[in-house]
């Protein structure tokens, strides 16, 4: 019975009609089809006009649908087509569908159905509060099955942590700490409009949670004032002669989580800093970026333009050499602005690549097969599955996207290192972790590069592509494996996040300036590096562009909370230039190896366990 829970409750916020219990008089929304209509054979039809509709049906209701809405055929909103654009090929396909939609009235017609909801993941957890808690209300559409008395919610202990009963008995269960302290002077400062020093003894005793702090008094919100200091000061503080290990599950993770971090770790010449990503990343490049690829290349070589071809060795051994400067020329070009120079750059790398996957043994092979590949792509369906050969080139790709970011500062092709971690494979949907194909992988690394510190993406299940998750898991599992080979008594964990799923200033110890010059940085080489993902064709649902923008605003919101606490004077006149020219903040959570395998094995179990 636990194994079948804990399979159901993977899924991320889906929600499922369990019959309506009398029959009903529904009609297909498109004139002339019936059941008969639906293709079997795929998953996905389009031969109902700009329809497009799944086997089956699906429900969509974004905000401000009518709670009595009816079964129709309708336009989705933006976070609809960003969540459907991994399965359609892109955002701008997405858009450009119509979906069956049954309608809230239709679901909740009879008062005896059953309406069942499950959900996993901590990122899910305001949804399913403003599902429960809030009135019915067109703002959040799920509130409609408030109606239903046998509704039932399936949820993870991540999934309901933000209902009020969570919270309150994160609050009034268990011993207080320190902690909980920081959370509750924050909420206090951002629910009355005050910085911390200005709040009074009274505003204190008069809020439900600061109250409840032992020992309350002014010098509490002293003390919440020293630590974020303490925070502050310790994220401002570059290593020096230290091995690093910035890890990230995909290949944009480790830039938008902590690049201006990154960066200054970079800056002394004693550091070793390598950048390693878990999987291949494939189904991030669509097939019309790869398509136009080829055919860009395919156009430089009809016209000559790429000499290395005709180098006497390049296919039986050339193909494997200069890959660095494969970079430092899309990077000159980069500085010189020069378009044409850069697309060159990037199809001397496409054409390493392709000999890699395909063993090319000249180059009117080459031609054909780009050309047959070519007449694939245009002739195959938006979000298609690949070959594993396109698969495999597609990966690459990003992998390239990679080594650019990297070495804008510097960084060798060497120091870049891409794992292929096994489980990422039909869309990274599989099992789980195991250790031959997984861990084994991220330990043999730790082996051979022997850091003293390691950064990992710090994301609970279903908090974002569940990839993430995963690979901390697998991560989790080399270091614990490793503990028992050598004292790691001295290796840090820097614990981050990024786009997907956000830290509370009081769950870190560490917080880490970003300058304006930073987000120039950030802006400057992601668009000129990740090539693939410029256009943002798999977006955030909550956000209509790069996934640096989503970055950037993160990370001066955080700045705002801390803000709160110290004050705005507390940046533009302190002593540290750093502090001063301080735009923005990261959260690191800087732990030990007892306390990231403690972290993890938490994570695993409130994603595992039901309330």
């Amino acid at each position: 019975m636990k194994k079948w829970i804990k399979i159901i409750l993977i899924a991320i916020l889906s929600i499922i009609l369990i019959g309506l219990l009398i029959p009903q008089n529904l009609m297909m929304p498109v004139v002339g089809a019936d059941n008969n209509s639906y293709n079997h054979e795929t998953f996905w039809y389009e031969g109902w006009g700009t329809s497009i509709v799944h086997k089956g049906i699906d429900v969509f209701a974004k905000k401000g649908t009518s709670i009595h809405s009816n079964t129709a055929l309708r336009q989705t909103n933006f976070a609809t087509q960003a969540d459907a654009a991994s399965s359609l090929g892109g955002i701008e396909v997405a858009k450009n569908r119509l979906v069956i939609t049954i309608g809230l009235e239709t679901i909740t017609r009879n008062p005896n159905a059953v309406a069942i909801v499950m959900a996993a993941g901590e990122s899910n957890a305001h949804i399913i509060k403003n599902a429960l808690e809030s009135e019915m209300t067109t703002q959040y559409p799920a509130t409609a099955l408030q109606r239903l008395e046998n509704s039932r919610f399936y949820l993870t202990k991540g999934a309901a942590s933000s209902l009020n009963d969570s919270v309150n008995n994160y609050y009034f269960r268990n011993e207080w700490n320190f902690e909980k302290t920081e959370r509750a002077i924050l909420t206090l400062c951002k629910k009355i409009g005050k910085y911390a020093h200005k709040l009074t003894l009274e505003d204190l005793q008069n809020d439900e949670l600061c109250r409840m702090i032992p020992n309350l008094s002014l010098d509490t919100v002293n003390e919440v004032i020293k630590s974020t200091e303490a925070k502050l000061k310790r994220g401002s503080v570059t290593p020096t002669n230290k091995t690093i290990y910035n890890s990230g599950p995909h290949h944009d993770d480790i830039m938008l989580g902590i690049m201006p971090l990154t960066n200054r770790q970079l800056r002394p010449a004693s550091n070793n800093v390598h950048f390693a990503v878990m999987t291949s990343g494939y189904n991030s490049v669509t097939n019309g970026f790869l398509r136009d690829s080829l055919k860009m290349t395919l156009d430089f070589l009809e016209d000559d333009k790429i000499q290395m071809v005709h180098y006497p060795d390049f296919f039986e051994e050339g193909y494997k050499h200069k890959y660095d400067k494969d970079i430092y020329h899309y990077l000159d070009s980069v500085a010189s602005d020069d378009q044409y120079q850069m697309n060159r750059g990037f199809c001397h790398r496409l054409l390493r690549c392709s000999v890699v996957v395909w063993q090319f043994k000249g180059l009117e092979e080459l031609k054909a097969k780009y050309r047959e590949v070519i007449n694939v792509l245009d002739n195959c369906y938006d979000g298609e599955p690949n070959t594993p050969d396109l698969q495999q080139l597609k990966g690459m790709i990003r992998e390239f996207e990679e080594e650019l970011v990297w070495a804008y500062n510097g960084v060798q092709v060497n120091n870049v290192h891409h794992l292929h971690l096994g489980f990422y494979q039909d869309k990274g949907i599989t099992k789980g972790v195991n250790v031959e194909r997984d861990v084994m992988p991220i330990l043999n690394q730790f082996r051979e590069i022997n850091p003293d510190i390691i950064s990992v993406t710090l994301d609970p299940e279903g908090s974002g592509p569940d990839t993430h998750y995963k690979v901390l898991q697998a991560t989790a599992a080399a270091v614990a494996e490793w503990s028992k080979e050598k004292d790691l008594s001295n290796l840090r964990i820097y614990g981050y996040r990024n786009v997907w799923f956000k830290f509370h200033p009081a769950e870190v110890n560490m917080y880490v300036p970003v300058s304006l010059n930073a987000l120039a940085i950030l802006d400057k080489s992601f668009a000129a590096s990740y090539l693939s993902q410029v256009k943002a064709e798999f977006p955030n649902p909550f956000h209509d562009g790069p996934f640096s923008d989503i970055s950037k605003k993160t990370w001066i919101n955080q700045l705002h909370d801390v803000q709160k606490l110290l004050g705005k004077n507390y940046f533009y006149e302190n002593p540290s230039p750093l502090i001063r020219s301080t735009h923005g903040l990261i959260f690191i959570k800087d732990m030990n190896v007892e306390e990231f395998i403690a972290i993890s094995e938490e994570m695993r179990r409130r994603s595992e366990e039901a309330i």
